[in-house]
């Protein structure tokens, strides 16, 4: 949605959080229109994802996509629990025990001036 919207109806940021970075059948997150930004953007990923769409080693392509925007940042996690299937909230997916230390720097980020 916030590429489609500008103006006052627009985001004051986005806050990207285990996004897909690759899907063969849908439109991934690198292959939406993100120049067209004005927002800063945080984009929250654990390296060990085992999902296969949003496996850390895509990640340069999105980045890459959002290098032009004045303000965008990276945070990553490691460790915290992976439990089940990799694609899902008690996987490293889901930032499973790593909650509120990830919820925390969010926070902070969005407060930063």
């Amino acid at each position: 949605m916030a590429t489609a919207l500008s103006g006052p109806d627009a985001p004051d940021g986005i806050v990207l959080t285990a996004s897909i970075l690759n899907d063969a059948r849908s439109r991934s997150v690198p292959d939406m229109p993100l120049e067209t930004l004005k927002m800063p953007v945080l984009v929250v990923h654990h390296e060990q994802d085992g999902c296969r769409l949003c496996l850390f080693s895509d990640m340069p392509r999105l980045m890459d996509k959002l290098a032009p925007l004045p303000r965008k940042q990276l945070l990553t996690f490691s460790g915290g629990n992976n439990v089940g299937d990799p694609c899902e909230a008690r996987a490293y997916h889901g930032f499973n025990g790593l909650e509120a230390a990830v919820v925390a720097r969010i926070a902070e980020w969005m407060l930063a001036k």
